[in-house]
C-alpha cells in the first residue's frame, strides 16, 4: 500500500486517509491484518507516534480496530459518499439536511457543486473515482447522459432531477418537467380563469429543461388561454394586469412583485403568481406565494435510503402545485 505524503497535509492525515482508502476499494478486508505500530514507522519512515494518531483516528471511525493477540485489523467498510449537485439553493440546502439527517453517524458526505458546467462536472467525477462508497449525483444535463458517470459502477450511482435520457441500468430519483408539470398547471385551471393571459418567464440562461415550454403551450392552447413565454430581458415590457405570471428564477419573481406594487396591483387578483420549486420563505411573500415543485427534502431522504440499504430504485417523484393566495 502506497502512501504519498505532501506538505499540504499532515502525516497522520495522509496515513489514515489512505489506509481508508484501501479498505473502501478493497485492498484491505474486513479481518485483515494492518502493519504493527513498528513495522508501518519504518515502512512509511514516520515516527511511531504518527502511526499510532492514524490508526486512533481510523479507530474513531471504527474502520479499524485491536485487541492483545491479533494486533490492528480491519473492522468496519468505509461509508464515504460524493453528493455532487448542480447549484446551491435553499430547497437543495434542504435536499441536503434531509439527506444528511437519515443517514447513520459514521457516514460522511462530501457536497460540491458543479454550476452545471459540462467540463467542471467532469473533472470532478473523474478525479472521485474509487475514492468513495457511493455517489450521488445530479447530470450537468436533463438531456445528455455524461460517459463519465459510466466509469462509475451502476450499483454505485444514484441520479438525481435531472433524467430524460436512457437510464434503465442505474438508479435514480427524478422528477418530470414535462406531463407533471401539464398536470400541475391542468390542476389550478379554474383558479387561473380569472385572468386573461399566462406568461412563463423563461430566460435562456437558465438549465430548466426547454421542454416545459412544449407543455406550457399545449396547456394554454387547450384551455384557450392567451399565453407568451419570455426569454430575453428584451421581451419584458412591463407587469400586465389581469396576467398570471410562472417564474423559474427567484429574481424575476421579485421583479414582478415589484412591478406590481409600483402599479398599485394586487397579487392574487389583478396578477397571478406562480414560482417553479417551492421554498419555505414562498409561505410568507405578500400571504403566500404559489408554487409547482417536487419535495426536495423527501428526494434527500429517499437518496439517504439508498445509500445505506443499496438497494437499487428507480422512482420519479410526484410534483404538486401548492396553492396559496398568489393565484
Amino acid at each position: 500500500m502506497d502512501i504519498k505524503f505532501t506538505h499540504s497535509t499532515s502525516k497522520i492525515k495522509s496515513l489514515a486517509d489512505g489506509i481508508s482508502l484501501s479498505i473502501m476499494q478493497g485492498d484491505l478486508k474486513i479481518g485483515d491484518n494492518l502493519m504493527s505500530i513498528n513495522e508501518a514507522s519504518a515502512y512509511y519512515k514516520v515516527s511511531r507516534d504518527t502511526v499510532f494518531k492514524a490508526y486512533n483516528q481510523l479507530k474513531r471511525r471504527e474502520l479499524i480496530d485491536s485487541n492483545p493477540t491479533k494486533g490492528y485489523f480491519v473492522k468496519g467498510e468505509v461509508n464515504h459518499v460524493l453528493l455532487l449537485l448542480d447549484t446551491y439553493s435553499s430547497f437543495k440546502k434542504n435536499l441536503y439536511n434531509r439527506f444528511v439527517a437519515n443517514l447513520p453517524e459514521d457516514y460522511k458526505v462530501d457536497l460540491i457543486f458543479h454550476q452545471y458546467n459540462e467540463h467542471l462536472f467532469e473533472t470532478i467525477v473523474r478525479e472521485s473515482i474509487g475514492r468513495y462508497s457511493m455517489y450521488v449525483v445530479m447530470n450537468f444535463s436533463n438531456e445528455q447522459f455524461s460517459n463519465t458517470l459510466k466509469s462509475i459502477p451502476s450499483n454505485k450511482l444514484l441520479l438525481l432531477d435531472f433524467g430524460n435520457f436512457e437510464k434503465s441500468e442505474y438508479s435514480y430519483i427524478c422528477q418530470d418537467f414535462n406531463e407533471s408539470f401539464y398536470n400541475c398547471l391542468n390542476e389550478g385551471r379554474d383558479l387561473l380563469r380569472k385572468y386573461k393571459k399566462l406568461i412563463f418567464v423563461f430566460p435562456e440562461e437558465i438549465c430548466h429543461p426547454v421542454s416545459a415550454i412544449d407543455y406550457f403551450k399545449k396547456f394554454c392552447l387547450s384551455q384557450n388561454f392567451e399565453y407568451e413565454v419570455l426569454r430575453k430581458e428584451s421581451d419584458w415590457k412591463g407587469v400586465e394586469a389581469r396576467t398570471a405570471y410562472l417564474c423559474i428564477l427567484p429574481e424575476d419573481l421579485v421583479k414582478i412583485i415589484k412591478a406590481a406594487d409600483s402599479l398599485g396591483l394586487v397579487i392574487g387578483s389583478d396578477i397571478g403568481l406562480i414560482a417553479y420549486n417551492n421554498e419555505t420563505v414562498l409561505e410568507v411573500i405578500k400571504n403566500g406565494i404559489s408554487s409547482i415543485s417536487v419535495d426536495f427534502g423527501l428526494m434527500g431522504e429517499n437518496a439517504a435510503n439508498f445509500v445505506t440499504n443499496k438497494k437499487p430504485i428507480q422512482e420519479y417523484l410526484p410534483t404538486e402545485l401548492i396553492i396559496r393566495s398568489s393565484i
